[in-house]
């Protein structure tokens, strides 16, 4: 067998399958290989995290060999061809390779953490597992550093709103819940709740309290567009908050135990228009008022 299907275990999902574009064509053509290299790398991680099939300690095995190798170690060992790959795209492009690390260290926790105290341990989690996506974003773009809390904000609220939908399958195939024990513990709801067709009451509490808490990360990430230079970057990343915002709402009003809820085609094409058009139309108001202010 080759090495590197020895060492990964695909699951088979793909950037098509994510809440939110990847590399999409709104993005440079000349950043969108690296982007894609990126998101190979985070793919194959993150499936061996998920993987029910293997045990904690080989989990972490794996992890930590794409770590070393992504740092520049086991640089002739082809079973981490994926991190081999990224690093040279790294080096390309001079982004930090923290931020593929980051990735790794999230996903070991996977591997052995199955609950999460509090919103406050919960979001712990996301700084590791989501922020440093977008970090690499920001960076491959040579975007300031300063647009780090607000890019933050945006990727916690898209992990959590993630495991929103995936609550019942994570809970069921790896009894792993990220829903926050106190505000379960609060609503009177067990996790065996997950185990069901249909959120309780209880539950749908729980799952409300989050999206309270997501829409705070994202009035964070309202302004986030507006600290970019990059034309591109700043419509790719308000449709992203477009996205997350009526995903919210969609998970607000409908079951993620009854159904799995996504965006249909209309639906995103509604939030790209909103996120290219508002983006346009916020540079032409910022262009004429900074004209009005220099005469």
């Amino acid at each position: 067998m080759d090495r590197a299907a020895a060492m990964e275990t695909p699951s088979g999902k793909a950037a098509a399958d994510e809440n939110f574009p990847v590399g999409s064509w709104l993005l440079p053509a000349r950043l969108r290989p690296h982007i894609a290299t990126f998101y190979a790398y985070a793919r194959a991680i993150d499936d061996i995290a998920d993987n029910p099939d293997l045990d904690p300690d080989d989990k972490i095995e794996r992890l930590d060999g794409f770590a070393r190798a992504v740092r520049g170690a086991e640089t002739g060992d082809p079973a981490f061809r994926k991190a081999h790959a990224v690093r040279r795209s790294l080096e390309v492009t001079q982004v930090t390779w923290r931020h593929c690390v980051d990735l790794t260290r999230a996903f070991k926790q996977d591997a052995t953490k199955l609950r999460y105290a509090d919103w406050k341990d919960l979001i712990g989690y996301c700084d590791l597992s989501a922020a440093p996506v977008g970090r690499y974003l920001v960076d491959l773009h040579g975007e300031s550093k300063t647009a780090y809390p607000a890019c933050d904000a945006l990727c916690n609220a898209l992990q959590v709103l993630n495991h929103l939908q995936d609550c019942g399958e994570d809970y069921n195939s790896l009894d792993r819940v990220y829903l926050p024990q106190n505000w379960m513990a609060a609503a009177g709801a067990g996790v065996k709740a997950l185990g069901r067709g249909r959120s309780t009451p209880a539950l749908r509490r729980v799952l409300d309290r989050c999206l309270d808490a997501t829409e705070k990360l994202l009035e964070s990430a309202d302004r986030l567009p507006d600290q970019f230079r990059s034309l591109r970057f700043a419509m790719e990343t308000a449709v992203i908050v477009a996205v997350a915002r009526k995903l919210s709402r969609e998970l607000r009003r409908r079951d993620p135990l009854a159904e799995r809820v996504v965006l249909n085609a209309a639906q995103f094409a509604g939030c790209c228009l909103r996120g290219v058009g508002r983006t346009l139309l916020r540079r032409v108001w910022r262009r004429r008022r900074e004209g009005a202010i220099s005469s």
